[in-house]
């Protein structure tokens, strides 16, 4: 029989507390994705109503220019920034009832407003047609049975964002209804010559195929140079298609030409422009020689503790223990979402304000004079974690004298120059574009030689960097880029 032992074992664990995973979750998230949950969370929690605008009688808490937080003004435990992993916040020794008498702990109203910003007009909005909409239309007017109608309703309805079919489609609603896949082949081919053309194609090549067979006059040589040549047209091997085909150097640069003008995404173009628009988050401006931030948060409405509830809670010998217990994890939830969209606002000013700093020559001058930076020396500016600085950069804008620029953009390694100085790789990379887009055509530069004229240009880099950099920049390899 083997004996029982024991043993003493130490071990470290890091538990987040809710209200620090619903802060994390919070900062993390885009302007539009904000506006939802915050509507969300006046919708799930009772304790939380909106408060409309700020009326004349309205007086909210005076602000300090140094101040970001909003009027809602929390309680001492709850003003931390980034509270350490080991900090427990103790909710249920909180005061509850010297808070909710004091109207400025239990309302959050946005205050800050953009410089020169217009006011919001309810303007009638141009009813928009959707690709959908667009081809179903036709689909109707079209000279189909039911069956076939319904059979082209299907293959509408699996189009993508560019206007492409999955190749396995047809072959799906063909076993889904039943129906011999000549009819649905048949409707297919009918769809694609619906307007734009070459709509719901299974692959690059059908669809600029349907384009050129629906174009006036026919161009022959250059469907002979997609039917026979795919391989070597879209590698440019010029030289093979000039010998399987039998053509001048001429007809294939005509031909081109002519696929140059064709639509390879037919389906762009068609989607609701107001979905493509990118929301800044943050405005950085001028303000008397200096650079300011705001929030673009005006969207978010302003917020405050139900009265009705307030009143039910601080009402305490009227109240079973059920209801109380309830009241007050709703309680506890509302003050904490205050909590953390005020650290949220917080940190983002803090964290942009931190990057006008280190990136005052881009400000100023623009992205030639990006300088080196990465999120730790952001997070070492502000005293935060480097998971905060991640989380409050990513996927976050900011409007800027020289365009719109994701926090991300900001961040980019270092490259060392002749001179011993460091330059952003984000500058070489804007170079190495410029070198490429101002090339011969018809002999354009090799990595190497790119390498070798960067090189020359004071930027000590390496031909596989150069190369990796043309990737990023989705530039192809010299092959690709030449014409004739």
């Amino acid at each position: 029989m083997q004996g029982l032992r024991q043993e003493l074992r130490m071990r470290q664990e890091l538990t987040l507390q809710p209200q620090q995973i619903l802060r994390s979750e919070l900062i993390q998230l885009p302007l539009l994705e904000l506006e939802m949950r915050v509507k969300a969370e006046l919708e799930e929690n009772p304790f939380l109503e909106e408060a409309g605008d700020l009326g004349e009688d309205d007086t909210p808490l005076e602000q300090s220019e140094d101040d970001e937080s909003p009027s809602a003004v929390l309680s001492d435990d709850d003003t931390e920034v980034e509270a350490a992993p080991s900090v427990i916040e103790k909710t249920r020794e909180i005061d509850w009832d010297e808070i909710l008498n004091d109207s400025l702990h239990w309302e959050y109203r946005i205050q800050t407003r953009l410089p020169s910003a217009e006011e919001n007009v309810d303007l009638p909005q141009p009813a928009i047609t959707t690709l959908t909409d667009h081809l179903l239309e036709q689909l109707r007017l079209d000279n189909l049975t039911r069956q076939e109608r319904a059979v082209g309703e299907e293959i509408i309805g699996n189009i993508d964002r560019d206007g492409r079919l999955p190749a396995n489609t047809l072959v799906e609603i063909a076993a889904n209804s039943g129906l011999p896949l000549q009819i649905i082949e048949k409707v297919h081919r009918q769809i694609m010559s619906y307007e734009p053309v070459g709509i719901a194609a299974r692959s690059l090549k059908e669809c600029l195929l349907v384009q050129l067979q629906n174009r006036t006059p026919r161009a022959p040589v250059v469907e002979r140079m997609l039917n026979e040549c795919w391989e070597d047209l879209i590698n440019k091997r010029y030289e093979i298609i000039q010998e399987k085909l039998q053509i001048t150097l001429e007809e294939i640069k005509s031909g081109f030409e002519i696929i140059a003008k064709l639509n390879p995404k037919p389906g762009e173009g068609y989607f609701d422009e107001k979905q493509n628009y990118i929301i800044p988050d943050l405005v950085v401006t001028q303000v008397g020689g200096k650079y300011e931030v705001f929030l673009n948060d005006g969207d978010i409405p302003n917020f405050r503790i139900n009265p009705a509830y307030r009143e039910m809670y601080l009402a305490q010998e009227q109240t079973d223990k059920k209801v109380r217990e309830f009241l007050t994890r709703k309680l506890e939830s509302a003050r904490w979402f205050i909590n953390a969209i005020h650290q949220r606002r917080t940190t983002m000013l803090r964290t942009m304000r931190a990057i006008i700093e280190r990136q005052s020559g881009f400000f100023k001058k623009g992205p030639l004079f990006l300088k080196p930076m990465i999120l730790a020396d952001i997070a070492e500016d502000i005293g935060m974690d480097i998971s905060t600085i991640s989380r409050v950069t990513n996927g976050k804008y900011v409007q800027t004298d020289w365009g719109v620029f994701e926090l991300k953009y900001f961040f980019s390694e270092a490259m060392d120059t002749d001179e011993g100085d460091e330059v952003s790789n984000r500058v070489i990379k804007a170079r190495l574009k410029e070198l490429i887009a101002a090339e011969n055509k018809k002999d354009p530069l090799s990595d190497q030689e790119l390498t070798d004229t960067l090189n020359k240009e004071g930027f000590q880099i390496r031909r596989r960097t150069v190369a990796k950099y043309r990737e990023m920049l989705r530039i192809p390899v010299k092959r690709l880029r030449r014409e004739i």
